[in-house]
């Protein structure tokens, strides 16, 4: 039996009259244990949910950062390689496995000091966005506003 179902079974036999005391006692005992059950099971499978979630922000955090390692450990060795085939005067290198050519790139912009920078390479942007908590006031107070509605938020906490 589903749990809408179980409410509304609660509620049918709570509106019946014609029961004597201890059987309507015995049904609804009965119809709560039942939902009890299925609510605590739905709160554990919440509170997996909620560790896991937990568990995969750590793993993702991690992970970047061991991503941030390899990426900075890939760029310093290929510049230390690059160097020594420079300082060698070599121009391509062929080894067992590889062919090396150090060769040109567009020049990176390194911006050391942006105080520094003249205007005419500054760029304003304007940023537009909502003010949501002005908007909640607002239609809290009773304005209908375009494009906007207020929705009921309800959760149940797990202790």
């Amino acid at each position: 039996m589903k749990l809408f179902q179980i409410n509304n079974a609660i509620k049918e036999v709570a509106d019946k009259d014609d029961i004597d005391p201890e059987t309507l006692k015995d049904t609804l005992d009965s119809l709560k244990l039942t939902r009890d059950d299925k609510l605590d099971g739905l709160a554990g499978l919440i509170e997996r949910n909620t560790a896991n979630i937990d568990f995969l922000t750590n793993k993702i955090k991690q992970l970047t950062e061991q991503k941030h390692h390899y990426e900075n450990q890939k760029n310093n060795l290929q510049n230390y390689m690059t160097e020594v085939i420079d300082d060698a005067g070599i121009k391509e290198l062929h080894t067992e496995h590889y062919i090396l050519k150090p060769r040109n790139y567009k020049q990176k912009t390194i911006i050391s000091d942006e105080r520094k920078i003249p205007k005419v390479y500054i760029v304003t942007k304007e940023v537009s966005s909502i003010d949501k908590r002005k908007l909640y006031q607002d239609m809290k107070d009773g304005q209908n506003i375009p494009g906007a509605h207020l929705e009921p938020n309800r959760k149940t906490t797990i202790s």
